[in-house]
């Protein structure tokens, strides 16, 4: 999130890049263009041919994909949700909700808000789920996120910067990217895995909105917009979207319960901190704070004091390369985690992986 133009944000990490989410703290209020003086107009036969048969489809998928797409107001800021059934359950990423005491929900065809409550978040996939009664929107379709293609056409429909049923288009331009947000507020941050990198312009206000294929199927949440950190600037056409296959998984244990009991994210077991040298301010390791009693890492003989130096085979410098690397294993797994113990000695040990909790 721009940190200039938004009421809360998540910065991240991706590959030496700060990852910003799309939530915005600004109001519908775009500025009027001065008055013109007579136009001339002129009018030419319609074009036909592939070109107008690519604007056909466009329309077509604007018209069938944004009623479900809907603007969301909280005392915290703005944002944009999906339809995820007709029972009025919405989907969005959990930063745009966490924390909020009001929430509203408006349609993008306009009129008046409604109320809406939270139903549960899972934060470590930034997702989060909201109802609203007493409104009749229109469901999306959703669509498979492992079946999408780099070059593959696509509109991210929201409302950035406030502005209501915007779309902007590009294309996938990446997949399985592991995208990291650091917490802000009431939310604690995120580790987005398989997240889909695309070219269409994420803005502020676009988080929790749709990414959407040509066939109208919802493929991705808008998440995160990445920025130049040499410039402090937004890096134009470089965005992310949590994927719709983590979507299915996660909202429809939100919508039962109001909390995740089957994550498929890997989790070691343990509760740590990031350790930072007094005298160089650098990261240089996590420590052990508290193991979970029957975990993994409890098996393997790791205890509060160590250092997690790496993880099958990557450095973990900080909490947040922790929790990147993790992100790409699955429960079950065994792995090496390289430990440093209180005395300065180092060893490593295998540790079989559990599930990361939610709710």
């Amino acid at each position: 999130m721009d940190r200039s133009a938004r009421a809360r944000g998540c910065a991240a990490a991706l590959a030496g890049a700060v990852v910003l989410a799309g939530c915005s703290g600004k109001s519908e209020n775009a500025g009027r263009a001065g008055n013109a003086g007579p136009a001339s107009v002129r009018t030419s036969a319609p074009v036909s041919g592939a070109g107008s048969d690519l604007q056909q489809q466009y329309v077509k998928v604007v018209d069938a994909v944004l009623p479900s797409v809907v603007k969301i107001q909280t005392d915290q800021g703005e944002g944009s949700g999906v339809v995820f059934d007709a029972q009025g359950d919405i989907v969005t990423n959990a930063h745009v909700v966490a924390g909020a005491k009001k929430i509203q929900v408006t349609s993008s065809g306009g009129g008046s808000p409604a109320n809406a409550s939270m139903v549960g978040a899972f934060a470590a996939d930034d997702l989060a789920v909201i109802k609203v009664g007493g409104v009749s929107l229109k469901p999306a379709s959703w669509g498979e996120s492992g079946k999408a293609q780099v070059g593959q056409i696509v509109l991210a429909m929201g409302n950035p910067l406030g502005l209501s049923g915007s779309v902007t288009n590009g294309i996938v331009s990446a997949l399985h990217r592991t995208v990291s947000t650091k917490g802000e507020g009431a939310f604690q941050g995120s580790t987005i895995a398989d997240a889909i990198q695309t070219s269409a312009d994420i803005n502020p206000g676009n988080s929790g909105g749709a990414l959407v294929t040509l066939d109208g199927q919802v493929i991705g949440i808008p998440t995160a917009a990445a920025s130049d950190p040499q410039i402090g600037a937004a890096a134009p056409g470089i965005g992310f979207a949590t994927p719709s296959d983590t979507v299915k998984r996660i909202v429809p244990q939100l919508i039962e319960s109001g909390k995740v009991s089957n994550s498929g994210r890997a989790a070691l077991g343990v509760v740590v901190r990031t350790i930072v040298d007094p005298q160089t301010g650098r990261r240089s390791a996590v420590a052990v704070v508290e193991v979970e009693k029957g975990g993994g890492a409890a098996k393997a003989g790791i205890r509060p004091g160590d250092l997690i130096l790496s993880v099958n085979g990557v450095a973990t410098p900080d909490q947040t390369a922790l929790t990147t690397v993790l992100a790409d294993l699955r429960p079950g797994q065994t792995v090496k985690v390289e430990l440093q113990r209180p005395d300065g000695s180092k060893k490593q040990v295998q540790v079989t992986l559990g599930q990361l909790p939610g709710g």
